[in-house]
């Protein structure tokens, strides 16, 4: 028997059809339910287990999980979902895109998918509210477009949460980062450094902040703010996460990064943790780094550590009307070091610069490269061949490290 999309289509609405109304209704008994109708719509031909099996999975994840978008989910090799509305899926996998074969039964089933997902974290979407963000209960980060907006239909766009932690041993062990800048940067997190960490989409900043927070001591009291929750910090029992809220259908209730960072101040914070400044947030952001958390941690959208220090400039003046010597002095004495991150077109993700923001010279930003990222010409089995270099530069600002006592050789 051959499961064509539209044979398994029809199975799910018969099945729902059936089990309308009944209360109580058993997993198994939704399965056994899809079984009979498949029987009832293909009498007489040889039904295999598997073949049972798959359309059972396939009825209880229409009606129960997330539909077609389940076994993709649950496929561990696939790191992004896209869903250009209900007949068209594309994935990314071992960092290629490819479109599947992969679409819901109408537009209708993929909107009650949606908003099954975005109930589970109290957000709305709908066509007042066109645009979320949200995450799955595995903590995978979802972003949707409705209607007006989406115009071929919702638009879902999915990155997958990694099974496990995320480690910087892992990231070495990838050949992101070399063992001599990893181990600067776990004595900079000890030391109480504060680090943005830079890059363009998907160039795994979220996962570096993972991999960094997991050097912090334990003893300390850290605060999380995230538009959807995505960090996995296991290492730190006295641990706050706060997340946003949208607006509700009255444009009332709505909860920012802003909001968030400015209540963090007053839960008596050692560090502050922010997944990503994107507007006004960064001066507060800032204020909290200059005035006693040290060592705080965040990410930001860039093309390279000084575009990261514009966007900082750009970030503030929306919420503020300072002169901007002003701005970049308050940026120069916040940030220590910036971390770019970079996707190469061979779609590795690696770490390309670690620089040391000395203090402001001239009206313009001191920056002290640490290490560079120096690519060699040829290609490996289409890999490109480069490695994390440190330069003959000492690190200028060394006051942290004696204040603490951590010891960090090579500086």
């Amino acid at each position: 028997m051959v499961l064509t999309n539209e044979l398994l289509d029809e199975v799910s609405r018969q099945t729902a059809h059936v089990l309308e109304g009944r209360q109580n209704v058993s997993d198994e008994q939704i399965k056994d339910t899809a079984y009979q109708v498949l029987q009832q719509l293909q009498p007489g031909s040889y039904i295999s287990v598997d073949d049972r099996i798959a359309v059972g999975n396939h009825v209880f994840n229409s009606m129960r999980r997330l539909g077609p978008l389940q076994e993709l989910l649950d496929d561990h090799t696939i790191t992004e979902i896209m869903v250009n509305g209900p007949d068209t899926v594309f994935i990314e996998r071992a960092g290629r895109v490819e479109q599947l074969d992969v679409r819901f039964e109408s537009a209708r089933q993929l909107e009650d998918i949606i908003q099954r997902i975005v109930a589970k974290v109290n957000r709305t979407v709908d066509m007042a509210n066109p645009i979320c963000d949200a995450r799955l209960t595995d903590g995978s980060r979802v972003n949707i477009v409705l209607a007006p907006v989406a115009l071929n239909g919702p638009i879902v766009t999915i990155r997958k949460f990694p099974e496990k932690v995320i480690r910087l041993e892992d990231l070495i062990r990838w050949q992101s980062i070399t063992p001599e800048a990893a181990q600067f940067l776990r004595a900079a997190v000890e030391a109480r450094y504060n680090i943005f960490v830079s890059g363009g989409t998907g160039s795994g900043k979220t996962t570096f902040l993972n991999a960094l927070s997991g050097f912090i001591p334990a003893d300390e009291r850290i605060i999380t703010i995230e538009d959807s929750a995505e960090l996995q910090i296991t290492t730190i029992p006295n641990l706050v996460r706060m997340e946003t809220r949208n607006a509700n259908t009255e444009g009332r209730g709505a909860v920012t990064i802003r909001d968030l960072i400015r209540s963090s101040l007053r839960m008596r914070p050692d560090r502050i943790i922010v997944g990503e400044v994107r507007g006004a947030e960064a001066l507060d952001m800032l204020q909290a780094m200059n005035t006693g958390h040290d060592g705080s941690l965040s990410t930001g959208h860039a093309n390279s550590p000084q575009d990261m220090l514009s966007r900082l400039e750009t970030m503030v003046l929306t919420g503020a009307d300072f002169p901007i010597d002003a701005i970049r002095q308050q940026i120069a004495s916040a940030v220590d070091l910036v971390v770019h991150l970079g996707r190469l077109s061979d779609r590795s993700r690696r770490t390309l610069e670690i620089v040391e923001l000395v203090g402001i010279k001239d009206g313009s930003y001191e920056l002290n490269p640490l290490f560079t990222f120096e690519r060699e010409e040829k290609l490996v089995h289409d890999r490109i061949v480069g490695r994390l270099v440190r330069t003959a530069n000492p690190l200028v600002n060394t006051h942290k490290f004696e204040m603490s006592g951590v010891v960090c050789r090579g500086l």
